[in-house]
């Protein structure tokens, strides 16, 4: 069903239009562009005029100035077409190329700004398709479909004049021949745009598939999964074959009926032109019948290709359509905030705040809790309890459905996103390294932070000599997703991330599960640093870890059901004494 509409729409005069309004900045290329198509369509009208001239008159009457001079103007014309169609082709995908880098850059803005609850939705793969393989689509549309279709119908409109000028008889057996290949034109345009829509599908599942597998290669392999996800693959690969050869099929009919058209239009003029000298007017129709050979291949050769550029031209705005509703997607967080501040003291409240990751469906039920600035708080609680989620709420990555929450008793929505995010640092579990050196992703990049300011904070958290030891030191690379790195190594790189920041509001989630106890002890150490003056929140399962925490809080099923600190806590005997047992029985059993 979605197919149908999209299918309906890719041709909507309004998406059309909003594609051009990308060109206003380029207007002057835009003109030139068009202005060439003009000229090309000119040029190469003169060509069959010129060719009969010589041979209706230059030849017989065997005038050699005549024919030099003739001669020199078909050089003329030829060196112009060839100067005009050098200058249409570059400067046609110049503007498109110079299109798609601002749609792409206003996609890729765009994308940044949404909820995380978008990207939870949302393959990665399609993204993918949409900012890199569809953009392509959309340049194309300048490059090779709108305006070469000017081109060609500028150059069928001045090749039928000419026919008719030249001989009106001999231009209505010529015209028709065209309803045959009128009619197979656009029985071929639609049976292709269905086709492409099935294709730029294909393309994005399989993108979809390939990406989350290699994402995923250590669990198939770890699970033995090989065979299984390679038949998958083979479906999948399979589909989008036969999504393409529905093109080529649809290809293989459409251009050799062309073909046929043209040749039988050929043939009738040669037969009534030459045969039964049609234009008995005239005395010599030698030249006017090789002249309606190059006017009938002005006239054909166009139509050919208008058929092919004109499915360029649907598939761009297809592709078009698919990236504009992104565009139009209305996922954001609200950035109407106007406080910035260069310093907070990191004072946290939470005031009956509930929340939902899918409507009607709460995860966080009237939640309530202060820290004040400079307290380490830790969060325990069972698997789903809501822990990550204040982190998320906190960091503003998503929404509340009612409630408040406040930083130095300013509700965050006050701020800007901006303003709040630099002063909260968050050293997550799975840890995130792009595929650059130690330094630029300690840094980010950030002009603010030097080498030096790094060397010394890896100095004072104690993984100096573990960065210095790697080949390159902080210039190493740790290739896509730090793959390089051990995760014990990876948790430390963040962790050091985290610091560089000097950030006024510290939040470890689940930062020392999955470490090694040499790099948890490092991490320890680092964290009594970083803590000292600073507001932290601990989110962990492992309870050792918090028992120097100023307040734990407990929660369970979306509620914070205990608060208090480790002794406190201890003696209630309530649900975190029970979790604390547990814990340590199931250590002492290992």
């Amino acid at each position: 069903m979605s197919n149908e509409k999209e299918i309906g729409k890719a041709f909507d005069f309004g998406l059309f239009k909003r594609v051009f309004e990308f060109t206003k900045p380029y207007r002057l290329i835009f003109y030139g562009v068009a202005f060439s198509a003009i000229l090309l369509s000119a040029f190469a009208i003169f060509t069959p005029f010129i060719v009969k001239e010589i041979i209706n008159s230059a030849l017989p009457s065997n005038s050699l100035n005549q024919l030099v001079t003739l001669i020199w103007l078909m050089a003329a014309v030829l060196f112009g077409q060839v100067f005009f169609q050098l200058f249409f082709n570059y400067y046609a995908n110049l503007l498109g190329e110079s299109v798609i880098k601002d749609i792409r850059i206003r996609l890729f803005e765009k994308m940044m700004s949404f909820k995380m609850t978008y990207f939870d939705k949302s393959s990665i793969g399609v993204l993918v398709t949409r900012a890199v393989a569809d953009m392509q689509r959309i340049g194309e549309i300048f490059s090779q479909g709108f305006f070469v279709i000017v081109a060609d119908v500028l150059k069928m409109i001045s090749g039928a004049i000419a026919m008719i000028y030249f001989s009106w008889k001999l231009a209505l057996i010529v015209f028709a021949v065209l309803p045959v290949i009128l009619i197979a034109t656009r029985l071929f345009q639609q049976a292709m745009k269905v086709a492409f829509i099935e294709v730029r599908a294909q393309v994005a599942n399989l993108n979809s598939f390939v990406q989350e597998r290699i994402a995923g290669m250590k669990i198939v392999q770890l699970f033995n999964r090989e065979e299984i996800e390679k038949e998958k693959f083979r479906t999948i690969n399979e589909k989008h074959q036969n999504a393409w050869l529905k093109t080529v099929w649809y290809n293989s009919i459409f251009f050799p009926v062309a073909e046929i058209s043209y040749s039988l239009g050929i043939g009738l003029v040669v037969y009534f032109g030459v045969i039964q000298n049609i234009d008995a007017m005239q005395e010599n129709n030698i030249g006017t019948i090789v002249a309606f050979f190059f006017l009938m291949d002005l006239l054909f050769r166009p139509l050919r290709q208008i058929a092919d550029k004109f499915n360029t031209l649907q598939m761009g705005m297809v592709a078009a359509n698919r990236v504009f509703k992104i565009l139009d997607t209305e996922s954001h967080i609200s950035d109407e905030g106007q406080l910035e501040k260069t310093n907070i003291k990191g004072g946290i409240k939470f005031a009956d705040v509930r929340f939902g990751y899918v409507k009607d469906e709460e995860v966080l039920h009237g939640v309530s809790f202060e820290v004040k600035a400079g307290e380490t708080v830790a969060i325990v609680g069972a698997t789903g309890a809501g822990k990550s989620t204040i982190i998320n709420l906190l960091n503003r990555f998503y929404e509340i459905n009612s409630g408040h929450i406040f930083i130095d008793n300013i509700d965050i929505r006050e701020y800007t996103l901006r303003s709040l995010r630099s002063h909260i640092a968050v050293v997550l579990q799975n840890v995130f390294l792009f595929a650059d050196t130690i330094a630029n992703n300690i840094s980010l990049k950030a002009p603010s932070v030097t080498l030096e300011d790094i060397e010394a904070a890896a100095k004072q958290i104690g993984v100096h000599e573990f960065i210095s030891s790697l080949p390159g030191g902080y210039h190493y690379n740790v290739k896509e997703r730090g793959t390089m790195l051990s995760s014990g190594q990876r948790q430390l790189i963040s962790f050091l991330r985290a610091y560089v920041s000097n950030p006024s509001i510290l939040v470890l989630d689940e930062a020392t599960s999955s470490v090694d106890t040499y790099s948890e002890q490092l991490i320890q150490q680092a964290t009594d640093k970083i803590t000292a003056g600073r507001t932290s929140i601990i989110i962990a399962h492992r309870l050792a870890t918090i028992k120097k925490a100023d307040k734990i809080l407990v929660m369970d099923a979306g509620k914070v059901v205990e608060m208090g600190t480790h002794k406190a806590l201890l003696k209630k005997g309530g649900y975190y004494s029970d979790l604390y047992e547990a814990q340590f029985l199931a250590e002492e059993v290992a």
